[in-house]
């Protein structure tokens, strides 16, 4: 039995570069894969999943494993894709999806970070790392961010056993929708001592919101002149990101997910999250999709 084709499901981006990097990676994933792949947008940005999805259905595939490409478990990967491929379903008899999860926390997303900060700058005891999230409305996905700071400094910075990269401390922040604001981040850590902070934006692809952090770290460090500010790359299209992706697409086609649920809202009443318990998931409406203007969109904006 041929194996199913890897769709790989991006967010999207008004930001052209950011766009243009999600498609190298895309072709990056098709020259290693040994078997069909598309890549398409659930909003902002073409390619629309709706055309990533009739590429691989035109070539008689019916039954699609597809990969969120995105780094936590937040809204996007928990309701919206899975959202959107429902309704590519409605549209395409027969069609039929594996699912897999999320991208992080993963040591290989580690060592990528680890790589991007040594590019930025040589690690010293007076360094900081503040490890800039994308932020989210979602408090599990917030506490995942806070979990590959904390696993970046244990193993690598002065709380690992071999003292690793020698750093400080590592912290994280957010660009938006949740504190503490990259501003913030900065501060704790040069109240901390640090005389100087790499930030390190937990990001897969160029866009709006890495471009935001960048401008927030310039424009603290210009306040603040006794404090060096070096900004690290994102993540960006990679042999170590493919390495990951396709491990994700082998679990999904094994059905070995291992999916977090105990601190999801969709599925435990947490303090002040309670009414999202059971709530219903929808696809966003992406510009170039037919669906564009019709049916409910969602209430909240985004940057990307």
């Amino acid at each position: 039995m041929t194996a199913p084709p890897l769709l790989l499901v991006g967010h999207g981006t008004r930001d052209r570069a950011g766009a243009a990097e999600f498609g190298r990676f895309v072709e990056r994933m098709r020259a290693r894969m040994p078997v069909d792949v598309a890549g398409g947008f659930i909003e902002l940005s073409p390619p629309p999943l709706t055309e990533a999805v009739a590429e691989l259905y035109g070539r008689g595939h019916r039954r699609i494993a597809a990969v969120p490409i995105v780094l936590v478990a937040a809204g996007h990967g928990k309701g919206d894709i899975p959202g959107a491929m429902a309704r590519e379903q409605i549209r395409r008899p027969g069609l039929s999806y594996l699912y897999g999860r999320p991208l992080g926390p993963h040591p290989a997303l580690l060592s990528l970070l680890e790589e991007r900060l040594r590019a930025a700058a040589a690690p010293a005891e007076d360094t900081a790392v503040l490890l800039v999230g994308r932020g989210s409305t979602d408090p599990d996905a917030n506490a995942e961010v806070h979990k590959v700071a904390r696993l970046l400094w244990e193993g690598r910075g002065a709380g690992g056993p071999d003292q690793g990269l020698g750093l400080m401390t590592v912290e994280a922040a957010f660009v938006s929708l949740a504190r503490p604001g990259v501003p913030e981040g900065l501060e704790r850590c040069r109240r901390l001592g640090a005389r100087r902070v790499v930030v390190l934006p937990y990001f897969l692809f160029p866009g709006v919101l890495p471009d935001r952090v960048v401008a927030q770290a310039r424009a603290y460090a210009a306040g603040h002149p006794g404090l060096e500010v070096r900004c690290a790359q994102v993540i960006g299209d990679c042999d170590g990101l493919a390495d990951l992706v396709a491990e994700r697409y082998a679990e999904a086609l094994a059905g070995d997910i291992r999916m977090n649920c105990d601190t999801c809202v969709y599925r435990v009443a947490m303090p002040g999250f309670e009414d999202r318990v059971g709530a219903p998931q929808t696809p966003h409406h992406h510009p170039d999709d037919p669906a564009h203007g019709h049916g409910h969109a969602h209430g909240h904006g985004h940057g990307r």
